[in-house]
């Protein structure tokens, strides 16, 4: 049987890793097969990409280079991790996917979403997600969250215009995509963001 990859999307300081991490060992707790991975990253080719692109020291970095980044750790990450766990029956829990790099780059870095979506189409030739759930939280709540970190990336110390330029494209790609697209209020304590989190996986897997 083919399992389900299930994404979750938001602004910087939204909760993704830390609900989506939940959410799969929920699932494990519930007797299904679910593992969790990550863009960029997930596996060792990946994760190199991963630290150029978050390395507060490439300040040089261009915009399209950027995009073309995201997308090389992608296609390796899903042929190497995602497509062979979904061939296998898991459920595949995944920090981010294709809709961030069309609200960063396509919205926020002024590319272009649609652009943005033709580099991805080569990339993920059609491995859309079954169903994203959209952390939905102010983008200026973010900005407060992120203060807190001890170490921040390269996207963490954009200027407070990028994060909302970022939360602004992210309403564009909830329209575009709004057949598989769950939003969840993520300004809720922990506890609630992931009950509604699981409520919507458990309905994709149950179908």
């Amino acid at each position: 049987m083919r399992g389900y990859f299930i994404t979750f999307e938001g602004p910087d300081g939204s909760g993704k890793t830390t609900i989506s991490t939940l959410v799969q060992k929920k699932l494990q707790e519930l007797g299904y097969d679910a593992i969790y991975t990550r863009e960029p990253g997930g596996i060792d080719i990946a994760e190199q990409i991963r630290d150029v692109i978050l390395d507060p020291k490439n300040t040089a970095m261009d915009a399209k280079t950027e995009a073309l980044l995201y997308a090389a750790s992608r296609r390796q990450h899903l042929v190497e991790k995602v497509i062979p766990a979904i061939n296998k029956g898991q459920i595949v829990i995944c920090d981010r996917f294709i809709d961030s790099s069309l609200a960063y780059q396509g919205y926020a870095r002024h590319l272009g979403i649609d652009n943005v979506y033709t580099i991805n189409q080569f990339a993920i030739e059609g491995h859309f997600p079954d169903t994203t759930i959209f952390l939905d939280l102010k983008y200026d709540e973010g900005l407060k969250r992120i203060e807190s970190r001890a170490f921040k990336d390269r996207l963490d110390l954009e200027t407070n215009t990028f994060h909302k330029d970022v939360s602004e494209g992210y309403q564009h790609v909830l329209k575009k995509y709004r057949h598989r697209m769950h939003v969840v209020d993520a300004s809720q304590n922990v506890d609630k963001v992931v009950e509604d989190s699981m409520k919507i996986v458990l309905e994709t897997i149950s179908k």
